[in-house]
């Protein structure tokens, strides 16, 4: 009788942690503790609106970690997604944790994810992140949500004035360091080992992954990087501090917004229907000045970021290839009038790199520029610039295994095989190859984040960049390195960079 009336203050006490801010209480599933909603900045509503993240406050008595938090407000634009959080609201600044420790006495590496979506849409709730599988591994992981689109990098002549950075924009990303500094002071409460935190995410993910390893404000918090499909590099991303003021005073202008106090205090929903009306410009993140001093790019050569690990690669279809060739058919004339016309001056030089020489290969050709042009370029730059500005070690791959009934392995398709998360996903028909694809995958990630080196026993070598050919990782049921043969269509792609 004593042991039942106990049991409830046991189990409560496994699931309690103490922070330097407060104590929360979360949950236990198979093993694994989980802690949701957990605020790492205050609310980003007033006067901290269009401002960076401010520091969470410290709390009295035990605040209930059970659930997600609200996801930031964001359109309804990606058909994939799916949420468990608590609806949607400008107060988002959320992280959640799936702990493997049994006290804080453990050390266990911790993994950082950044969800996708183009910065305009996605949450740390989506079960695809989930952090169990992970945790399993002997991982502490956490996802972050920062604010996106509109809220999460607009800016304004008003906002730079009155910042001490002379700065506005890339809040977003300013959630995400915010979050990092929030890991480092705090993590060893749940098991985890300040000094050994990788950061991932893929598609916009991956490009947060990019920015935080080459600003300043993070790149001394972390230890390795995992980067899918993508990173900041890619060219509608990286906009001058102008040039956003421009499209931000504009956009205010039209709701006649036009002091910081307006801009403030405006409704939510006016600020948010105002975006999403077609026709209204995406908000993007920005060479500010200040979480970004300097372009990206230029960092990155001159070898300014983080230097730590880094291992990342991209997709074999990860756009379609009439983004290329539009509603015509896939042949050599129609594949070498759409590069004229998409490439302009710089064409010959794409035409060189992707046109084939028969008619059978112009269909896997338009693919293949669709997909380069869209991220798999841009990532190849990051990985490329890192190799040659780091002391540490880049694994490159490129990812084949389609999910059950593709053809090929589309944008996204990696997530939940590298996250161990296939069986959260039940609109595919999973088959003995695809969980073997993603013990191979899952193996890779959770040994480069123990230890900056993705290689192991019975898996088969991964040699970095920096060795012979530039050899890259193919991915599917039968992983093997192979030189790099596509540099020369990079290099093209290179030329068309204003």
């Amino acid at each position: 009788m004593l042991l039942l009336l106990l049991l409830p203050l046991l189990l409560q006490a496994q699931t309690r942690v103490h922070t330097p801010l407060g104590a929360l209480d979360g949950a236990e599933f198979a093993g694994i503790r989980i802690f949701r909603g957990v605020p790492f900045a205050q609310p980003p509503v007033g006067e901290l609106r269009f401002a960076p993240p401010a520091p969470i406050h410290a709390w009295e008595g035990i605040k209930d970690a059970r659930n997600f938090g609200p996801r930031c407000m964001q359109q309804p634009l990606f058909n994939d997604m799916v949420f468990r959080s608590r609806g949607m609201s400008e107060d988002c600044l959320y992280l959640n944790i799936w702990t493997p420790a049994k006290s804080p006495s453990e050390r266990f590496p911790v993994l950082v994810y950044f969800y996708g979506g183009g910065f305009q849409a996605g949450d740390g709730s989506e079960p695809r992140y989930d952090g169990a599988a992970m945790a399993r591994r002997g991982i502490v992981t956490i996802t972050v949500n920062y604010r996106l689109g509109l809220f999460g990098f607009f800016a304004h002549p008003a906002l730079t004035a009155s910042s001490p950075h002379h700065a506005s924009g890339n809040w977003g990303l300013l959630d995400q360091s915010a979050a990092l500094h929030w890991v480092v002071a705090n993590i060893s409460a749940f098991g985890g080992d300040p000094s050994r935190i990788t950061i991932a995410g893929e598609s916009a993910g991956s490009m947060s992954a990019s920015a935080q390893m080459i600003s300043p404000l993070s790149r001394g918090l972390i230890s390795g990087v995992i980067g899918e499909s993508g990173s900041i590099l890619a060219r509608p991303s990286t906009g001058s501090l102008k040039q956003a003021e421009e499209q931000g005073g504009k956009f205010a202008a039209n709701l006649g917004l036009t002091t910081l106090e307006q801009l403030r205090s405006a409704d939510t929903k006016i600020l948010f229907e105002a975006a999403g009306k077609p026709g209204t410009p995406w908000f993007w993140p920005i060479v500010d000045g200040h979480f970004f001093p300097e372009h990206p790019r230029e960092i990155l050569k001159a070898g300014r970021q983080a230097q730590v690990p880094l291992l990342g690669g991209w997709n074999s279809l990860e756009q379609n290839p009439r983004a290329v060739l539009g509603r015509e058919p896939a042949t050599l004339a129609n594949l070498k009038a759409a590069i004229e016309r998409l490439f302009l001056d710089h064409a010959p030089a794409v035409l060189k790199a992707y046109l084939p020489a028969t008619e059978a290969e112009a269909q896997q050709a338009a693919t293949d520029l669709a997909g380069d042009n869209f991220i798999g370029h841009n990532t190849w730059q990051w990985l490329h610039l890192a190799a040659h500005s780091s002391t540490q070690p880049v694994y490159r791959y490129y990812y084949a295994h389609p999910r059950p009934g593709a053809k090929g392995a589309s944008h996204s398709a990696e997530i939940e095989y590298a996250l161990g998360t296939l069986s959260t996903n039940t609109v595919f028909a999973w088959t003995p190859d695809d969980y073997k694809v993603s013990h191979l995958l899952q193996s890779y990630f959770v040994n480069f984040i123990k230890s900056g080196n993705p290689n192991g026993p019975g898996l088969p070598p991964w040699p970095s960049l920096q060795g012979k050919d530039n050899p890259v990782l193919h991915i599917d049921t039968h992983p093997r390195a192979h030189p790099d043969t596509h540099q020369h269509r990079y290099q093209a792609l290179d030329l068309t960079i204003p």
